[in-house]
């Protein structure tokens, strides 16, 4: 992501000075293989937590802040709240407190829709005014992180505003987690000689999901960096076009040139049991639960259009996957 941030603001503002953290030097190549701009300044500041120092923030007139760490599906922490609150919530309030000293005029934080809950009923979408209730350690903490930003702005004699953004799932060339699982399941089936005669039990969810490609959310950061009236405000984000579970895997399969897998219905009850006795539920749920954003709010008062339609994205996306399988293939 951030990687794809860097790409666009120097390709759209050659003259900025960018300062790009890294844990280590081995994370520095963002532009590995491109010209990276002689004005993009790398700077190694490792773990980051709430002793983390920032000199670095003298003279910085904008923060974007997307390093977190994410949900995990197999936590093996005795206290994940207590680890997801150092990564997430200690270091995001560190870093502001330290931004506001620093005279940072404006602070973008990338949160997770995980702070409004894990899931939407009949049609129903989460939106700005919706009330947060996360369900897990990752949710709470992010929660958490948006409440002491907005804190630390509010203070008197706080020049510094914030803009807070609230992402569903983030796709696009490279994905990690579910997407990927994903895209490699349709992948594999569709080459698997005897695909027609194995059928997937996808076929009886009628979820809708909303999602955000990567594109979009880096277009929309852009303009937050500088538009008067995203000062303050929390923007709930997401493409636009809402999928059930069968109709993803269909695009994915028409970005992949391949046809789609045949798909059977099987009782989503049976299925959440299933995941139940197999110790998957949460990711049984995600596939056969809906989860719809409305971001009306960042399309009326910015103006705000994603440059990318959803087919579009996924089309692009499934052809770098593979592509990164191939080459996979060839270097092994």
């Amino acid at each position: 992501m951030g990687r794809r941030l860097l790409e666009v603001l120097t390709q759209t503002w050659p003259e900025l000075e960018i300062l790009a953290t890294v844990r280590s030097l081995s994370n520095k190549p963002f532009l590995e293989g491109s010209d990276v701009p002689s004005k993009v300044k790398y700077v190694t500041v490792g773990d980051i937590g709430s002793n983390s120092e920032w000199p670095i923030l003298l003279g910085v007139d904008t923060v974007i802040h997307l390093a977190a760490r994410t949900h995990v599906m197999k936590e093996s922490a005795p206290d994940p709240l207590a680890v997801y609150r150092h990564a997430n919530t200690a270091a995001t309030i560190n870093l502001a407190q330290q931004a506001a000293a620093a005279g940072v005029k404006r602070f973008i934080f990338l949160s997770s829709i995980k702070v409004n809950g894990e899931e939407t009923y009949n049609g129903g979408a989460f939106s700005e005014l919706s009330v947060p209730a996360p369900l897990d350690p990752y949710g709470i903490s992010k929660l958490e992180a948006e409440e002491g930003l907005q804190k630390i702005c509010s203070e008197h004699g706080a020049r510094m505003d914030y803009v807070i953004i609230r992402a569903p799932l983030v796709y696009g060339p490279g994905v990690k987690a579910n997407f990927r699982k994903l895209l490699n399941l349709v992948a594999t089936h569709s080459d698997t000689l005897w695909s027609p005669l194995i059928p997937l039990p996808l076929g009886g969810i009628h979820n809708q999901r909303s999602f955000l490609a990567l594109d979009n959310l880096v277009d929309f950061m852009q303009l937050a960096i500088t538009h008067p009236k995203a000062a303050n405000q929390l923007f709930l984000l997401a493409d636009g076009t809402d999928l059930s579970t069968p109709a993803l895997i269909q695009l994915i399969a028409k970005g992949m040139h391949k046809k789609p897998p045949v798909l059977f219905s099987l009782p989503t009850g049976l299925m959440l049991h299933l995941g139940s006795m197999l110790g998957t539920r949460a990711a049984v749920q995600r596939l056969v639960g809906s989860l719809q954003v409305n971001s009306t709010k960042a399309r009326t008062i910015l103006n705000w259009q994603p440059p990318l339609k959803s087919k579009d994205a996924i089309a692009l996306t499934a052809q770098a996957f593979l592509a990164e399988r191939k080459q996979a293939g060839q270097s092994t």
